[in-house]
């Protein structure tokens, strides 16, 4: 236990002083320590600033649209594959699971894809990002795993009762793989609402740019010009003396609050076994 809260401690430390950055007070910046984890003064300026920006709040719109669109993409077409893989009567089986170990090894590069997106006119578009690894084939192989562990007796009596394998899918396997779906569904999740290289190079246009792009040039790059004008500078008085220091680590924070509440709504699912409701022998 106390080996685990250090680490937790080392997680959460830095975590809190962002947050702590972001909301002292702006003539108290300079008071906190790499260490320090409760703010100087309260203040909200840094907020008020990236919320009255449309071009930072454009980018969140962007991120939250190709996050849910993608994700929920992900796990449709990965559930579709994982089924039809686990099926013992698919002709031509074997040679499909031999690709799809063969596109997990020898994965293609940045320039086939880039050649690949361009020939289907996705350059500029969002779909571009949200079209990425349609499906993960690690996390295909591991929905293999649960759907392989559903007793063939479930099966048997859907398909008695007439259901066909959209029903058989839908009604039966989804239901008995919960904890594997959400687990995936986190997964793709946090990939999604993470990824800024490829929106980086298939997208031009700043009102389609996710926020993971944004936070790049803003804290990496160190462009402040792309998240702070000066009609937003003049539209606080405080705004004079704001610390970019203070900005960025209010952006950061903004940027990963949406993972950080994900993460307890899936964990319960961690506990629930493949075959909780299903038959028991």
């Amino acid at each position: 236990m106390l080996l685990l809260l250090v680490f937790a401690a080392i997680v959460l430390v830095p975590l809190l002083n962002l947050l702590a950055l972001s909301l002292s007070d702006p003539r108290r910046v300079s008071e906190l320590t790499g260490l320090s984890v409760l703010p100087r003064g309260l203040s909200l300026i840094v907020y008020k600033v990236l919320a009255a920006n449309p071009f930072f709040m454009r980018s969140i719109l962007n991120s939250v649209y190709i996050t849910v669109v993608g994700t929920a993409i992900n796990l449709v077409m990965t559930a579709m594959a994982a089924y039809a893989l686990t099926r013992p009567t698919l002709p031509g089986r074997r040679l499909f699971m031999l690709l799809v170990i063969v596109i997990m090894v020898f994965e293609a590069g940045i320039v086939p894809e880039y050649l690949v997106v361009k020939r289907f006119g996705l350059m500029n578009s969002r779909w571009a990002v949200i079209l990425y690894k349609a499906v993960n084939v690690y996390y295909l192989i591991i929905l293999m795993r649960f759907f392989e562990e559903v007793p063939q007796a479930l099966l048997d009596a859907a398909r008695v009762d007439g259901a066909g394998h959209a029903t058989v899918l839908r009604h039966v396997m989804l239901p008995l793989s919960t904890s594997a779906i959400a687990t995936l569904g986190l997964f793709y999740s946090v990939m999604h609402w993470n990824e800024y290289f490829r929106a980086g190079i298939y997208l031009n246009d700043p009102a389609k740019y996710p926020l993971q792009l944004i936070l790049r040039q803003f804290v990496v790059l160190d462009d402040t010009a792309a998240l702070v004008g000066s009609g937003t500078l003049y539209s606080y008085d405080e705004a004079a003396r704001l610390s970019y220091a203070a900005l960025q680590a209010g952006t950061i924070i903004v940027a990963i609050i949406p993972v950080l509440a994900l993460y307890p709504l899936i964990l319960r699912y961690y506990t629930h076994g493949v075959m909780e409701g299903g038959l028991k022998e």
